[in-house]
C-alpha cells in the first residue's frame, strides 16, 4: 500500500493511517518521510473507499520537526529520493500540509513530542487528539529560525491571537492540558490511547455521507478566508448540490425507516 522507510501505510476500514516511523530520531523529518506522507494524502484522495485520515507517529512520538543534523549540512537520508524533490520541488511542503489539503478529514494522534515542524503539521490537519503526557511547541525562534511551515499565518487563525504569540515568541513547551486550554487540540485522552480515540472519530466520519462529509470540510476552510456574506453565498454553492445526491436520499430513507444508512458516494 505504498509508503518508505521513514513513512509506514495501513489501511483499517475505511480509514488510511499514515504512521511517522523514524523513532529512533523522535520522527524527525527525512525526504523518505516527506515523499510516503505526500504520496499518502494523494492515495486517499484517489480512493473513494477511504473516507478518513489517521497520521500519527511510531515510538511514543509523533514529530520532532525537522531533521537539524541534515539542515546544518550533514546530510540527509534517502537520496534515492533526490529526484522526487528536484521534480516537484514543492514536494516538503505539500507533504507537511503547508501547500496541499487532502478532501478527506486528516485526524492527528499524538504522543510525546510533536513539536517545531510537528506542530506545523499538526495545523494542517483537522481534528486533533493527544495522549496526556504530549509536548508541544514552536521552538524555532529559540534557535535563531524561522517556524515557516506556515506558522506565522495559521496559529493565530486557529487559537486566540495572545496565545498564538506567546507560543511563537517565546519558544517554550506546552503540555497536552494546556495545548487543549487554548484550543489547539481537541482531546486529551491516556498515554498510549491517541490512536485508539482516533479512530473512534474516524470511524464517526467514516458513518456518515462522504459527499456531505467533503463538501462541509471545504466549505469551512473556504469560508474562512471570506467575508461572512461571501462565506454563506459559498456555502450554499458548495451544499445545495448535496441535497440532490443519491447519499442525501439514502440518509433520508434510512432515518425514517429508523435503520443505518448505506453511502455510496453518488
Amino acid at each position: 500500500m505504498g509508503g518508505t522507510e521513514h513513512l509506514s501505510v495501513r489501511r483499517e476500514g475505511a480509514t488510511l493511517i499514515l504512521t511517522l516511523n523514524r523513532p529512533e530520531a523522535k520522527n524527525a523529518l527525512s525526504l523518505p518521510m516527506l515523499v510516503g506522507l505526500y504520496d499518502g494524502w494523494l492515495a486517499a484522495d484517489a480512493d473513494d473507499g477511504i473516507r478518513s485520515i489517521v497520521l500519527t507517529g511510531a515510538g511514543g512520538s509523533f514529530c520532532a520537526g525537522m531533521d537539524l543534523k541534515a539542515l546544518a549540512g550533514q546530510g540527509m537520508t534517502g537520496e534515492q529520493y533526490r529526484d522526487r524533490l528536484k521534480d516537484d520541488p514543492d514536494l516538503h511542503w505539500k507533504a507537511m500540509l503547508r501547500h496541499h489539503r487532502p478532501r478527506k478529514p486528516v485526524i492527528a494522534a499524538v504522543e510525546g513530542y510533536c513539536v517545531a515542524g510537528g506542530t506545523e503539521i499538526l495545523q494542517g490537519t483537522d481534528i486533533r487528539v493527544a495522549g496526556e503526557s504530549a509536548t508541544f511547541g514552536l521552538f524555532e525562534v529559540k534557535r535563531g529560525l524561522f517556524p515557516i511551515g506556515g506558522s506565522t499565518v495559521r496559529l493565530p487563525r486557529q487559537i486566540p491571537r495572545t496565545h498564538a504569540l506567546e507560543m511563537l515568541l517565546t519558544g517554550r513547551p506546552y503540555s497536552a492540558a494546556e495545548a487543549a486550554s487554548i484550543g489547539l487540540i481537541g482531546h486529551v485522552v491516556p498515554d498510549g490511547t491517541a490512536l485508539d480515540k482516533a479512530l473512534v472519530v474516524a470511524e464517526q466520519i467514516n458513518a456518515c455521507g462522504p459527499l456531505a462529509v467533503e463538501a462541509v470540510k471545504a466549505s469551512v476552510y473556504e469560508a474562512a478566508e471570506l467575508t461572512e456574506t461571501d462565506g454563506l453565498a459559498a456555502e450554499l454553492k458548495r451544499g445545495w448540490p448535496v441535497f440532490d445526491t443519491a447519499d442525501a436520499k439514502e440518509g433520508s430513507k434510512a432515518f425514517a425507516e429508523k435503520r443505518a444508512p448505506v453511502f455510496r458516494r453518488a
